[in-house]
Formats: C-alpha cells, sequence, structure tokens
C-alpha cells in the first residue's frame, strides 16, 4: 500500500467486463511527507474519493479483494481517505 494524491478521472466507454460499474481515478504517489515521487497510476475507487484528496493505494490481489471482484483484471484500488499523516 501507499499514499498517493487523486489528481484526475479516466472515462473509458468500451473496457473490460470487469470493470464495468467501477470509477477510474489518476493517482500520483506521495513520500510520507506527502511529496509526489515516482509515476501516475490508474486506480478503481472503492471509498467515493474526489479529485485533490490524499488516499490510501492497495495493489495487486489486495486491490481485486476490497471491490469483491477477485477475478478482475484490477491491479489498484483506493481503499482509504487519508485524514492526517504523522510522521515522527
Amino acid at each position: 500500500m501507499y499514499l498517493a494524491k487523486v489528481i484526475g478521472t479516466v472515462v473509458s466507454t468500451s473496457k473490460n467486463e470487469s470493470l464495468v460499474g467501477t470509477k477510474l481515478l489518476v493517482v500520483a504517489r506521495l513520500t510520507e511527507k506527502l511529496v509526489p515521487e515516482g509515476s501516475t497510476e490508474i486506480a478503481v475507487d472503492s471509498v467515493g474519493a474526489g479529485n485533490g484528496e490524499i488516499v490510501i493505494v492497495a495493489c495487486g490481489s489486495s486491490a481485486r479483494q476490497t471491490s469483491g471482484k477477485e477475478h478482475s483484471v484490477i491491479d489498484a484500488a483506493i481503499v482509504g481517505i487519508v485524514d492526517t499523516v504523522e510522521v515522527a
């Protein structure tokens, strides 16, 4: 899992059947200090996140389990919206 910021949305009228009815968001990975690092990724939104929010992203089989679609093509899913981050 990692922290990310939602920076956009993806609209796709033609997609794999397992993605029908899902909301796709573009996320940018963040460091623990909430500084952008690395590349962007498309993630399925399972919590109702919006543009500009800091979120928690799960990857791989964990991402598929959050949406109840274990046999889907999902590789990244937003599983939480972050209120605060404290680093000691």
